[in-house]
């Protein structure tokens, strides 16, 4: 028995490509089933919730910021991702990508800090994506500064739309037939792209349908900010069936475009 403890064999752990953390909302039925969906093998996903109320409200999404801190310090504090995300696209918005990534910091300083709305950017310039439409869940006053947020960036926001939904433990329940119809009835032919925001719908499920209905990009959250995330740690994921973003084979740190 002691010769086969000397002979104990040691390979790769789970993350061994890679470790990415994301700060999720309390509320949350959905990101984490699509993050373990994209993420690699090699690359480890863990993650730990923020304070949130169910009002998806300019109010409300301010005040993740207050819990933003503690959630990333609850992530593997003994062993750090090499990235922590926080995994909300209103929110990123409402609060600010550069606030988001001094809480981030300040509770998990061995992590680059990003947030999904990051990556929804990098995933847009990467497309050479500049006249974009835009469909939400959201409610107006919402859409409203997604609309200047995404202008502010460079983009031709040649318009946007929300379901005006104001629960957050509901989003969720949208169906994803209903998600593509939706997206469809945004279409314009001067679009380079489609972006449907918003990490607690499921569009991963039918993004793919999409595009091949309109033959141009289409973007969702979840997907944006995963390819995002394996890029700026330097991993490469091609796959079908999530959108021609994670056909591009080489990799391409955003941070250089």
């Amino acid at each position: 028995m002691k010769d086969l403890y000397q002979q104990v064999q040691y390979g790769n752990t789970y993350g061994h490509l890679g470790s990415l953390g994301f700060v999720v909302l309390a509320t949350d039925t959905v990101i984490q089933e699509n993050l373990h969906t994209l993420a690699p093998d090699g690359v480890s996903i863990s993650v730990a919730p923020v304070a949130s109320p169910n009002e998806i409200t300019v109010e409300g999404l301010r005040k993740h910021i207050d819990t933003m801190a503690n959630a990333a310090s609850l992530i593997q504090p003994d062993a750090p991702p090499d990235l922590i995300c926080y995994a909300c696209t209103s929110g990123s918005i409402v609060i600010g990508e550069h606030a988001v990534a001094e809480k981030i910091r300040l509770g998990a300083p061995k992590s680059q800090p990003m947030t999904l709305v990051t990556g929804v950017i990098d995933a847009l310039r990467t497309l050479n994506a500049k006249s974009i439409v835009v469909g939400t869940p959201y409610i107006d006053e919402i859409n409203k500064l997604e609309y200047r947020f995404m202008t502010n960036q460079g983009f031709n926001v040649l318009d946007i739309k929300g379901m005006q939904i104001d629960d957050g433990s509901i989003m969720g329940n949208i169906t994803p037939s209903y998600i593509k119809e939706f997206a469809l009835s945004l279409d314009r032919p001067e679009a380079d792209a489609i972006f449907i925001s918003c990490g607690g719908i499921r569009t991963i499920d039918i993004l793919q349908e999409i595009e091949e209905e309109v033959n141009k990009p289409v973007i969702c959250s979840n997907q944006a900010m995963m390819w995002s995330c394996l890029r700026r740690i330097n991993v490469s994921l091609t796959i079908k069936g999530y959108g021609r973003l994670f056909e591009i084979p080489e990799i391409v740190d955003p941070r250089s475009i």
